[in-house]
């Protein structure tokens, strides 16, 4: 049991430090700038070229010391087989002698220094060969880091407008669904508008305009109305009855009226038989 508890934290401890190092390479993918890459990589480049040139002057000042070191010694070796000549036609056999010696001893040196002086050659020689070729390739990449930089700059600023229309043409669609809940709203408001005008034409919204009147009260409303109606007809009835003698009257002496009427003036205008009171029949009251 304990072995399998200790399995299953390491698990969870390798899944935890997976997903940290996925979450810190994708946070420094985001901060990284190939632009600043390309540069400090640029950058380096021409620091281990300064450093190769550096390397062919420090060969080529040790193949000069050499050389000066050689031509020194031709010039004493040269001096003491002089010196020997002169000694031998002297007679000095020994003082020769010596200075041949010390000639020899030079000459070894000069030797040396030959052999160095020709190695110290050839490494020069390697090393403006491999400057040059890093300078070709120094060169190379600095015109490619300018096209990469370029490009990427560009697409940047594509991107950046591509984000940019996007983020329009979302707002628009905002703005077009907005546009569309107004214009539904102003329909649906005219719809209501309208039906209230015909509602008010139709006088079917007077009873909610106006005040509220109980049921009790209209009722009492209609009576009264209808008892000043009877009372209206009874009265028209009885001045109508009333009046029936005195046009009977003025219809026997109508034609004398008439006649002695003066002229223009408009004559009295007879009762129609239909409005006219029924005469008393033979045997009625």
């Amino acid at each position: 049991m304990l072995m399998k508890g200790t399995a299953a934290r390491m698990g969870v401890m390798k899944r935890v430090s997976l997903v940290f190092k996925a979450k810190a390479n994708k946070a420094l993918d985001k901060m990284e700038d190939p632009r600043e890459t390309l540069d400090y990589s640029y950058q380096r480049q021409l620091e281990l070229l300064t450093k190769v040139r550096r390397g062919v002057a420090d060969v080529a000042t040790s193949r000069k010391r050499v050389e000066l070191q050689m031509n020194q010694l031709q010039q004493s070796s040269n001096k003491l087989e002089d010196q020997a000549r002169k000694a031998l036609g002297m007679g000095r056999e020994d003082l020769a002698r010596g200075a041949l010696e010390r000639k020899a001893s030079a000459q070894g040196q000069l030797n040396d220094l030959q052999a160095q002086y020709a190695q110290l050659q050839a490494e020069e020689e390697k090393l403006t060969v491999a400057s040059q070729r890093l300078q070709s390739k120094v060169d190379a990449f600095r015109t490619r880091k300018e096209t990469i930089k370029a490009t990427y700059t560009a697409a940047e600023a594509q991107t950046r407008i591509n984000e940019a229309f996007s983020g329009i043409s979302e707002e628009m669609g905002d703005v077009g669904m907005a546009i569309q809940r107004a214009e539904d709203k102003t329909a649906q408001m005219q719809a209501r508008a309208g039906a209230i005008d015909e509602l008010m034409a139709s006088g079917a919204l007077d009873d909610a305009i106006g005040p509220r009147r109980d049921d009790i009260q209209s009722e009492l409303d209609m009576m009264s109305a209808s008892s000043d109606v009877e009372s209206e007809l009874s009265r028209l009835k009885g001045e109508i009855t009333s009046g029936a003698p005195k046009q009977l009257e003025g219809g026997a002496n109508g034609n004398s009226q008439e006649a002695q009427a003066p002229q223009g003036q408009a004559q009295p205008a007879s009762i129609p038989a239909a409005d006219r009171p029924a005469e008393p029949q033979d045997g009625e009251g």
